[in-house]
């Protein structure tokens, strides 16, 4: 088991607009917290800080490419559970190098 280099990157976190459907939200039966949320539309909400020209995740805490949590974790929506499942064992997709390049972080491995 590899340690989990998510912990200490967190680029993801600051790259990508983070768009679900409001089904997940605690208000309406589900689990991500509503008022960490902008509404895009009648079905789809979006993490607030990921649609800014700089993202930022308003539940990323810490430093980018030092030390990060995620201070939802247990509650994040489906686009970020599904991101990179197999990380914390060493397998990244190509999106993690996307979003790691724009922070200034070097190449990670990725899954083929």
């Amino acid at each position: 088991m590899h340690d989990n280099t998510c912990l200490s990157c967190g680029a993801c976190c600051a790259a990508f607009r983070v768009s679900f459907d409001r089904s997940e939200l605690d208000s309406e039966g589900g689990r991500v917290p509503a008022g960490l949320v902008d509404v895009e539309n009648d079905y789809t909400c979006r993490l607030r800080g990921t649609d800014y020209a700089r993202p930022r995740c308003v539940a990323l805490v810490g430093k980018i490419g030092e030390q990060v949590s995620c201070g939802i974790y247990a509650e994040r929506p489906g686009p970020c559970r599904e991101f990179a499942p197999l990380a914390e064992h060493g397998i990244f997709p190509a999106a993690c190098n996307r979003a790691r390049s724009r922070h200034g972080l070097p190449a990670l491995p990725v899954a083929d």
